[in-house]
């Protein structure tokens, strides 16, 4: 098992162990906090599959040649983790366990990212980095000479950072301080361990 694949194992089970522990009040609490988020990623695959489906899929997605998919490991907070378990069926779950495990899922269909089968993607809400991930052309083929949608895509980035940027407090801290003041600590836990993130947070007097 690579590095990369223990850790993201190591913050799934943390995070599976510790919501079969709350409850079931505890863990609507914890899907009500949530709720606002979904909303905006359900909007965001709205957008990006009507602008970006067909461009994605083709140029990239089945030619293996996305500057996304194709990393070794990609960048995952453990907000991110939170969610998509929130989001998932324990079976869908434990698929993710399996292939971490065994490293063999997409790196055996000639994906580098572990997470990627011939259907798609494993998870069931994809990590913001890669929701948020358009390269240089498919942003001049999908926005074009149509600047409402430009002003649309820049909308959603604003959007993202006011969950997932902490000049304020935000959702993806908010879960984290969740998980560690129930004992848990991951190295996933960017926006309290990140030496740059944590400076941010200091800027910003919280």
């Amino acid at each position: 098992m690579t590095s990369y694949n223990r850790e993201q194992l190591e913050a799934l089970h943390l995070v599976r162990r510790q919501l079969a522990s709350m409850g079931e009040e505890g863990l609507a609490a914890l899907r009500r906090r949530i709720d606002r988020y979904l909303a905006f990623r359900n909007e965001l695959e709205e957008f990006l599959q009507g602008r970006f489906g067909d461009i994605c899929t083709e140029k990239c997605f089945r030619s293996r040649l996305s500057a996304c998919c194709t990393r070794e490991g990609i960048i995952v907070f453990f907000a991110d983790v939170v969610v998509n378990a929130l989001a998932s069926s324990p079976q869908q779950l434990d698929v993710l366990e399996q292939v971490l495990e065994s490293g063999h899922c997409g790196r055996a269909q000639g994906f580098k990212c572990v997470f990627l089968k011939e259907s798609g993607c494993l998870w069931q809400v994809r990590p913001i980095v890669c929701a948020m991930f358009l390269c240089d052309p498919a942003k001049e083929r999908g926005f074009g000479q149509d600047p409402e949608a430009a002003r649309h895509w820049a909308e959603f980035e604003a959007r993202r950072k006011a969950f997932t940027w902490p000049d304020r407090p935000v959702l993806f801290d908010d879960l984290e301080t969740v998980f560690l003041e129930a004992g848990c600590r991951s190295p996933l836990m960017h926006l309290h361990f990140n030496p740059g993130l944590r400076m941010v947070k200091k800027k910003a007097g919280y």
